[in-house]
């Protein structure tokens, strides 16, 4: 028998999922609850797994923006200024050509 046939995914043994299977299983959900058509206990065991995936992308989002606020944070303004072409400041308006 081959030892993959009873491995479980990695949501299953408990790790988290990445932002886009979070995200993908979410839209299902929410596609899921939109038709209406479910059992209470169904309908109540997706909001459950909903509100969980829910939270999961928002943490999952706010350690992003910590990083982008980070290297944003590391460069430097002036490098951040348009550079033209022969013009070492980055500023056109300095010798008087557009």
């Amino acid at each position: 028998m081959p030892k993959t046939a009873g491995k479980k995914t990695p949501e299953a043994q408990g790790a988290q999922p990445d932002f886009e299977t979070a995200l993908t299983r979410l839209e299902e959900i929410v596609e899921r609850l939109d038709d209406g058509n479910l059992p209470l206990a169904e309908a109540l065991a997706l909001f459950k797994e909903g509100t969980a995936l829910a939270k999961r992308c928002r943490t999952l989002l706010s350690a992003a923006e910590v990083v982008v606020k980070e290297a944003l944070s590391d460069v430097d303004e002036h490098d951040m200024e348009p550079q033209f072409e022969g013009d070492e400041t980055g500023s056109a308006e300095d010798d008087g050509e557009f």
